[in-house]
């Protein structure tokens, strides 16, 4: 891979890692504890309390992936970056571009 594509990739991963903090600080927003003196009805509350569930799955992924992306943001300058984990082959370049946290080829993901 060649250092233009790497600083097409780094920009990519620059974006994505803003765009993953500013959407855990909302789902942290949103996760917030549902107090009892709101005054919703019991229906609402429960529907509350499951999409409280919902977005925190959310978050919990939004955080893996910020891991990842942090991981990559690192390798990017290694000579093994952009070769897949379990097989040794290239991952193409649309590939990492669309999905960049990614460190494996499609066929092994």
């Amino acid at each position: 891979m060649n250092s233009k594509d790497k600083k097409k990739i780094k920009e990519v991963v620059q974006k994505e890692i803003s765009k993953t903090i500013s959407s855990i600080s909302e789902y942290k927003t949103l996760t917030q504890p549902i107090s009892p003196e709101n005054a919703i009805g019991r229906v609402s509350r429960m529907d509350a309390i499951n999409n409280k569930s919902v977005i925190e799955v959310a978050l919990r992924q939004a955080e893996k992936k910020l891991e990842n992306l942090k991981i990559v943001e690192k390798e990017i300058g290694k000579k093994k970056f952009g070769i897949c984990l379990r097989c040794s082959q290239k991952i193409p370049l649309a590939r990492l571009l669309i999905i960049p946290e990614t460190r494996k080829c499609v066929s092994c993901a």
